[in-house]
């Protein structure tokens, strides 16, 4: 989330961690699960990695291949953890011990070092969108960083108290994003998760704001996106923050507005970003129609002039 969905300090390295990607060799301090001896240092990828395979899907989440996954040797053993992943039950210790295998040594709270090794154990690329959504259950206030309080409440509303369980809820929770009155609600959480708080920021920086609107809208598309997202690249208004008003307007917009823009009307209540951007895409479009008219007559004509030519 941004350097990690979790600090969108270099929106180039695509909310990733430090480096711009994901550390395969990220370490672990925490055991499989969240109940068993905590604090142990592991140098092998994070547990869940040795057990999952993930295919990478058309919306760019992750989807748990369960035939190619290497389960236990007992039959029983598999009954175990998958009812264990599956209860409704959880652990408040066991809960309170899967943070600590992640939380600062100053700071009673999971950082962006913390975070980073947090998502290799869930085998989750930190800036993907179910890390976003996972932050939004969470209710977290800050990106890169899990309270005490938000991550154990966010567990408890979860019931999940270890990593495996943790990841059993991600097709729920992909599920529930997709309901409109929860989507409204994540898109939201989103700009103010994306506001660095220590700064009291009131506006998302411009290349921030690109990258969490690709990530928000990662399983529903809007067919405007791209051309939004490119006329914010291209940036001819100079803009260098979107307020909040604007975030929350475009979600209006793509829903109201036809991908054409034939509907849309300056006289309405829009921001006048909006304004600008309707007419740069309608010119751009008259531009591109003019382009392709022009190279389809000069084709014409060549092939024209070469069948005249032929004896």
């Amino acid at each position: 989330m941004g350097q990690c969905v979790t600090k969108c300090k270099n929106p180039s390295s695509s909310l990733g961690s430090k480096s711009g990607d994901k550390d395969p060799g990220g370490k672990s301090h925490c055991k499989k699960g969240g109940g068993g001896g905590g604090g142990i240092y592991k140098e092998e990828p994070g547990p869940m990695c040795a057990k999952l395979a993930v295919d990478l899907l058309a919306n760019g989440t992750k989807k748990i291949d369960v035939e190619n996954r290497v389960g236990p040797s007992h039959p029983e053993d598999a009954q175990k953890e998958e009812t264990a992943a599956s209860s409704d039950e959880f652990s408040l210790p066991h809960i309170t011990e899967l943070f600590s295998c992640y939380k600062d040594e100053l700071d009673d709270a999971i950082l962006e070092e913390g975070m980073e090794r947090f998502c290799n154990d869930l085998c989750v690329d930190p800036a993907e969108f179910r890390v976003l959504v996972l932050a939004w259950k969470f209710q977290a206030a800050t990106m890169c960083k899990f309270t005490r309080k938000e991550f154990v409440e966010g567990c408890k509303a979860l019931k999940a108290d270890s990593l495996e369980g943790i990841c059993a809820r991600f097709p729920c929770m992909l599920l529930e994003a997709q309901a409109e009155d929860n989507f409204k609600d994540l898109y939201r959480f989103t700009f103010q998760f994306g506001l660095d708080s220590e700064e009291g920021q009131r506006s998302l920086h411009r290349e921030i704001a690109i990258a969490l609107w690709r990530l928000v809208f990662t399983q529903d598309t809007p067919d405007i996106l791209e051309c939004w997202l490119d006329f914010l690249t291209e940036n001819p208004s100079g803009v260098k923050g979107i307020s909040r008003d604007t975030w929350n307007m475009f979600l209006n917009f793509t829903q109201v507005i036809g991908p054409d823009l034939s509907n849309y009307s300056e006289d309405e209540a829009w921001p006048s970003l909006f304004d600008t951007f309707v007419e740069w895409e309608v010119e751009r479009r008259k531009k591109e129609e003019t382009r392709r008219c022009t190279q389809a007559f000069t084709e014409s004509a060549e092939t024209t002039e070469e069948g005249e030519a032929s004896p």
